[in-house]
């Protein structure tokens, strides 16, 4: 059943009511309850961790949490983080094209949650693009920004979420470990894939499909493959190890390349 919400309300109004429908609550491990942070006490932009300012204290959680070496933390909190960061703005894509853009300064982050690696949200005044066809394209917030096709729609995505966020991490991390791009990529294309495939239910059209648009816009389709489950549905096979089975308490995830191989 696809999630209710007002198509002219709240910029986020999608998100948080897909997000809603996927896990039963408004409270999420790794995401502020309704995305947006009003106030940011306690809060530091993700910039913190590209810069590798704060980098320290999202790999220390990891091993706090897991234990295990330092790049095997590493990849496992990157393939967390990197999860709860993408799925709201992969969200906002598929189930009514508003991107939130969520680069490194409108990303926000927290470590006051012991049960979680880090907490994600962010700003009030992110700006969400949008459709020409969207009703905020009219008589949006000023945070509104209206692209002019599904093409820009998608390179925004991209240059915000990818290349202003996660790939600036990425090298921000590499400076700390030793951890190949191929292997961080990897759990980013199957954070994607698995997150859209669970809220299937509540997204319009073909899910695949949205998988592979959004891979393809990315750059990142052949870090995963979708195969058939024991019943027919569609699941995740990755091509590269987020290497969770070297941790102390080993775990081999659904898909693993290591698994199938």
């Amino acid at each position: 059943m696809l999630p209710v919400y007002d198509p002219a309300a709240a910029p986020l109004a999608p998100i948080t009511a897909t997000l809603r429908a996927m896990f039963g609550t408004d409270d999420l491990p790794g995401l502020a309850r309704g995305l947006a942070v009003g106030d940011e006490a306690g809060w530091a932009p993700a910039t913190a961790l590209t810069s590798g300012e704060r980098l320290p204290e999202l790999l220390d959680s990891a091993v706090r949490l897991w234990g295990g070496t330092p790049h095997a933390c590493a990849a496992v909190a990157w393939k967390a983080y990197s999860y709860w960061a993408a799925l709201p703005v992969v969200l906002g894509w598929a189930a009514a094209r508003r991107v939130p853009l969520l680069d490194h300064t409108a990303a926000l982050i927290h470590f006051a949650d012991r049960r979680t690696l880090v907490t994600l949200g962010m700003r009030e005044s992110i700006p969400v693009a949008v459709l020409p066809s969207d009703p905020l394209a009219l008589a949006g917030p000023a945070q509104v920004r209206v692209v002019t096709d599904e093409r820009e729609l998608l390179a925004t995505l991209r240059a915000t979420l990818l290349d202003a966020h996660l790939s600036p991490l990425i090298s921000a991390i590499q400076g700390e470990v030793r951890i190949g791009t191929r292997t961080l990529l990897g759990s980013v294309a199957s954070g994607i894939a698995h997150g859209l495939l669970r809220a299937a239910d509540g997204l319009p059209g073909s899910t695949v499909e949205a998988i592979d648009t959004l891979l393809d816009a990315l750059d990142l389709a052949d870090l995963i493959e979708l195969v058939p489950g024991p019943n027919g549905e569609p699941t995740v096979q990755r091509r590269t190890c987020c290497l969770a089975f070297t941790l102390p308490r080993p775990k081999v995830c659904q898909g693993c390349c290591i698994r199938s191989a």
